[in-house]
């Protein structure tokens, strides 16, 4: 119990001064991600990380199913319509050619990697964390449609990297099995297709008897937030007892549920914004616990790529995506820039680790994970409000018929995504 002790106490004392820090740049997965660094110096704490692990991973899978559901159950479709969305551009074209241009950056950095596995690492490390950028798509500073853009997209980039990081992963153990047929059979029906008809059954079912609760006025106010609560925590079961995805079952219940429940955003909302944070900053304090395992293989190879990651593998196709939107070079610097690395890459790559696959290229695959989320962790955090004060100084002389300023259809909604 020493991990979770050091991690309450933590949580307490940040508490206590977390107005202080909001407006400083030591955002919380920055502090709970140094605070696991330094708990493990404690040879108590990590002889507890060894022995339960497998009990830490189900915490830090349970934060990303209940982020996952949440991001699918806020999305409106308005969101995404138009060709001018910026969504839209960042979810299809930015979010295909990141994982195109970073699995060809594994490839030319690290000569060990197949192609499968160059395309897992960057499908890991394509989903990005709109808890580390709170600063930016809180800040009134930043224009309403760039923070929503950069919201939608890390609330739902993280559900549609996770079918793509599993085919790579089907496909590299085909390759080293030599038994493709099998293993492909094995991913499309039991991990994406039971993952799908459970995520559409959970959602469905659960989503009309919500909703139907709610028009016959038998359900108390206090319990709609649990009996939400509870569609992605079956979805949990049902997935553990049929070898499905509870990632993609999370995702497509959040999705469906509105059919039946139109209100199933605001409460999940409600349980983000209270215990599902406590999820989150566990995940970040167990990074840092897990991340010194790591630091003496980050190589130059390692880090360079980390670079790369941050910066030309997410920045450039960012640029491509918003092309003949009219946006100001600042502004797509400034998208380009603020695509965090954080939850999602984290517990993806932890359950690619606990999938055993043993696939050659797994030592460089984990090393990359983490120094790449390490980095961004930091440098995110810390350049989060001067590249605010200076985005807002270059897009000053803009008029408020600039794109930036187009209305985004959404006023009084809360767009808010994990």
């Amino acid at each position: 119990m020493v991990i979770i002790a050091a991690f309450l106490l933590i949580v307490f004392l940040y508490s206590l001064v977390s107005r202080r820090l909001e407006r400083t740049i030591l955002t919380a997965p920055l502090l709970f991600t140094a605070a696991g660094v330094l708990m493990a110096a404690s040879p108590a704490a990590l002889s507890e990380l060894a022995l339960d692990r497998k009990g830490l991973l189900l915490v830090a899978e349970l934060g990303l199913v209940m982020t996952l559901f949440t991001d699918a159950s806020r999305v409106r479709p308005r969101m995404l319509k138009g060709n001018a969305n910026l969504p839209v551009r960042l979810l299809s074209t930015g979010m295909l050619l990141t994982i195109a241009l970073g699995a060809l950056c594994a490839m030319a950095m690290f000569g060990t990697l197949s192609w499968w596995e160059a395309g897992i690492l960057a499908a890991i490390l394509a989903p990005t964390d709109a808890g580390l950028g709170q600063v930016i798509v809180n800040s009134p500073h930043v224009p309403q449609r760039i923070r929503q853009a950069l919201n939608v997209e890390a609330g739902l980039n993280d559900g549609l990297s996770v079918p793509i990081m599993m085919f790579f992963i089907a496909l590299a153990v085909a390759q080293e099995q030599s038994a493709g047929g099998a293993v492909l059979s094995r991913f499309l029906v039991e991990q994406l297709g039971y993952g799908t008809l459970i995520g559409l059954g959970v959602g469905l079912v659960g989503g009309w008897l919500l909703g139907l609760a709610r028009r016959k006025a038998w359900m108390a106010e206090p319990f709609s937030l649990l009996g939400v609560v509870a569609l992605p925590l079956a979805c949990v079961l049902a997935s553990e007892a049929t070898g499905a995805s509870m990632f993609i079952a999370a995702f497509v219940a959040g999705l469906s549920t509105q059919a039946g429940f139109g209100e199933v955003g605001e409460h999940s909302v409600e349980f983000t914004e209270e215990w599902g944070q406590l999820f989150n900053l566990f995940v970040f304090f167990l990074f840092g616990l897990l991340v010194t395992r790591f630091w003496a293989q980050f190589s130059f190879a390692v880090l360079a790529y980390g670079v790369l990651s941050l910066t030309v593998i997410r920045m450039l196709p960012v640029a491509i995506a918003l092309r003949g939107t009219g946006l100001s070079r600042s502004t797509v610097l400034f998208m380009g820039w603020f695509g965090p690395r954080g939850l999602a890459s984290i517990v993806l790559g932890l359950v690619y680790l606990e999938g055993e696959t043993n696939l050659p290229g797994e030592t460089t695959i984990k090393v990359a994970v983490a120094a790449t989320v390490l980095l961004s962790i930091f440098v995110h955090g810390l350049t989060a409000i001067p590249g605010i004060s200076r985005y807002a100084t270059a897009i000053a002389p803009l008029d408020n018929n600039a794109p930036e300023h187009e209305p985004t259809g959404l006023r009084g909604e809360n767009t808010e995504a994990g």
